[in-house]
């Protein structure tokens, strides 16, 4: 599949889910990897091994960084470094956001 030029959170619902199966990959080269992630329930992910960061689509909760919480909400940008443990906490049910990872990967 090549990659568009515009997607928008609807688009990818129809997009497969990635080998993760936690998110679907929108656009992929080896400098830059942006996904959309909308886990329900809570969020499994661990720490990876690239830089990202998180731009909230929709809803709002609680991001946790290395043991400290922020609040979130729609229109907020979240980073988290390489290796950072980190997870989205108490989240509502319309929880959406674009992942960017990017740089080299670390570890």
């Amino acid at each position: 599949m090549s990659t568009p030029t515009r997607f928008s959170p609807s688009d990818m619902a129809g997009w497969p889910i990635s080998a993760s199966g936690l998110s679907r990959v929108a656009l992929s080269n080896s400098d830059i990897e942006v996904r959309h992630y909308a886990p329900k329930g809570h969020d499994p992910q661990t720490p990876h091994d690239r830089d990202e960061l998180y731009f909230v689509i929709c809803g709002r909760g609680v991001f946790e960084r290395n043991g400290a919480t922020f609040a979130f909400a729609a229109g907020d940008a979240l980073f988290a470094a390489a290796g950072d443990t980190h997870r989205f906490k108490e989240f509502s049910d319309d929880f959406a956001t674009w992942v960017l990872f990017y740089g080299p990967k670390k570890g």
